[in-house]
């Protein structure tokens, strides 16, 4: 009975363990019970006490607004949503979200928007199924319909139930509109508009709460929660069954949070999450300005950068969610999928859209590395780059940073292609020769070396000017010989997994982990590890955990006497 006590002490010790978090521990004591196997439940790993996060307030991506506006409005309505570009920071663009404003320029691109949405949304064709009620005359205000549509709209905008104040306000706004214009939809369409340009739906404000399991800590409150988990795993705002179980209390109560993940991550729309979280590890974001040298690779098209993006994309999520496959094989698997621009470049036959393809044992292509996307972003315009490449692996999939080159450096013998040097490896091998280059190159250049049978768009290839390449390499002590070699010694780099913890936890929080969160990056590497490396299992770990949800105390927070509850984040302290 080992497992059962080690259970009993664990809930008679004042642990700081939210109850969420107890109830996981119970579950799998008592699966294990189920299946005779007590002597690995007395084994169960509890999560190590964490600092938490910061509470954000972020700026929506246009992906995140258009999802959201989707789900709510229905794919009925046209959605064209563009917002400013944010700046990369420590591998995701989600990590800039919380610093990112809204310029004057920007803010008229969102009225527009919005004001498009908020027409169609009460015009002749959608309001009969986007508006639940039907006015007591056309040309005059209706306050009871107007206020049933807007409380029911604006909860799913703002995320959270309006307050009596808010919903009269904007019932106000939308009947004076109505008198002035004596038309009931155009009030309606003018009070939405307001809406959906508001700080309240545009900006992701997290608030902050005592938690009542843990005297002394911050957690999310409910409505801010439920936000948090939505943007991790959809890409969008809580749907209607999940701010039911904030408004009820239920999200937070035993359990709660963990039905709540459990629908999440058994819904489609996980796909749709996923895809983004992707897309910006990737670095895809370049992929809109991807251009090659149309003389040397006139079949290196628009269409072609953008089919090898969703190429990558759907690669990725067929692995790691219809197959539920570890994720370290991607970097190995020989599926893929084919569209026919792509096969002009890997030299296969053409079907019609998109269709599977495995490339076969004794075929150079295999994983991600081999991929068009990664070969053509990490190249130049006309012709391949060792130095790119190697960045490229170190910095999106081990999470390593490689310094910028140092000022005043001669690159005019590594770019030059007509050099008398025939190929890259021979290039790049000055590199070596300048001490103030070499300590960079020595990780970077053994890398891209073994990828140099692929040009800058891609293509295979076994001779550079006439010479025949040599596709040796190395990762971290590791030798190998081609692509296929790099992709199993990537598989086997410890840093490849973890690497993939720390930008999920980013992503899903807002920003990198502090060095205080050490330890709890260690339990989800090794909750990673025992999950069999599946990503599914992986943001289960993480969504459910205290970390993801306890949220760390400033210089500026309340004492513990004192009652935080609801206390706005203010994005200048972040």
């Amino acid at each position: 009975m080992n497992g059962l006590l080690t259970l009993r002490s664990l809930e008679s010790r004042r642990h700081p363990l939210k109850s969420s978090a107890v109830s996981v521990v119970r579950s799998v004591f008592l699966s294990c019970l189920a299946l005779g196997a007590l002597s690995g439940c007395s084994e169960s790993v509890v999560e190590p006490e964490s600092p938490g996060t910061q509470a954000l307030t972020s700026l929506m991506t246009a992906e995140q607004y258009q999802n959201s506006l989707g789900y709510i409005f229905g794919p009925g309505v046209d959605l064209q949503v563009e917002f400013a570009p944010v700046a990369r920071t420590e591998g995701l663009l989600a990590n800039s979200a919380s610093i990112a404003g809204v310029s004057s320029a920007q803010l008229q691109g969102i009225q527009g928007v919005a004001a498009s949405v908020a027409k169609q949304v009460v015009d002749a064709t959608h309001r009969n199924y986007l508006v639940p009620c039907k006015p007591s005359a056309m040309d005059e205000p209706d306050q009871d319909c107007a206020t049933e549509f807007l409380s029911r709209v604006g909860r799913l905008l703002f995320r959270r139930a309006l307050t009596e104040e808010e919903i009269t306000m904007y019932v106000e706004l939308a009947g004076t509109a109505a008198s002035d214009l004596e038309d009931f939809y155009a009030g309606l369409e003018i009070a939405l508009e307001g809406m959906l340009i508001s700080p309240e739906g545009l900006f992701v404000i997290e608030r902050v709460e005592a938690d009542p399991d843990n005297p002394g800590q911050l957690r999310l409150d409910a409505y801010s929660l439920a936000s948090r988990l939505s943007f991790f795993l959809w890409n969008a705002g809580p749907d209607d069954e999940l701010l039911s179980a904030a408004e009820s209390g239920e999200l937070q109560s035993e359990g709660g949070v963990e039905r709540s993940v459990e629908r999440m991550l058994a819904s489609p729309r996980l796909t749709q999450g996923m895809r983004a979280f992707f897309d910006d590890m990737f670095a895809f974001e370049e992929v809109k300005t991807l251009a090659k040298d149309s003389t040397i690779y006139p079949e290196f098209t628009g269409v072609t950068a953008e089919d090898a993006r969703e190429q990558t994309l759907r690669t990725t999520i067929d692995h790691l969610l219809v197959n539920d496959d570890d994720y370290r094989d991607l970097f190995t698997t020989r599926s893929s999928f084919m569209s026919p621009a792509l096969a002009i470049i890997y030299g296969v036959a053409a079907q019609p859209g998109w269709s599977p393809v495995t490339f076969p044992e004794d075929s150079p292509r295999g994983g991600l590395l081999t991929q068009v996307s990664f070969l053509s972003l990490h190249a130049h315009p006309g012709r391949s780059s060792v130095t790119l490449r190697g960045q490229a692996l170190r910095e999106l999939f081990l999470c390593q940073t490689v310094p910028e080159p140092p000022p005043g450096i001669d690159f005019s013998v590594v770019s030059n292609p007509n050099s008398h040097y025939p190929t890259q490896r021979e290039r790049v091998a000055a590199h070596l020769e300048t001490p103030s280059c070499a300590g960079c190159h020595r990780i970077t250049d053994p890398i891209g070396l073994s990828l140099e049978q692929f040009d800058g768009a891609g293509a295979f290839r076994l001779t550079e000017n006439g010479a025949t390449i040599d596709a040796s390499g190395g990762l971290d002590g590791y030798e190998f010989d081609g692509a296929i070699g790099l992709g199993q010694a990537l598989r086997e780099n410890p840093e490849l997994p973890r690497c993939l913890v720390q930008r999920v936890y980013s992503y899903g929080t807002g920003g990198p982990p502090e060095l205080e969160a050490r330890a709890v990056m260690d339990y989800f590497n090794d909750e990673f590890a025992q999950d069999g490396y599946r990503l599914r299992e992986l943001l289960r770990t993480v969504a459910l955990s205290s970390a993801f949800s306890r949220i760390q105390k400033g210089p500026s927070d309340v004492s513990d006497s004192e009652s935080p509850e609801n206390q706005v984040a203010d994005v200048s302290s972040n």
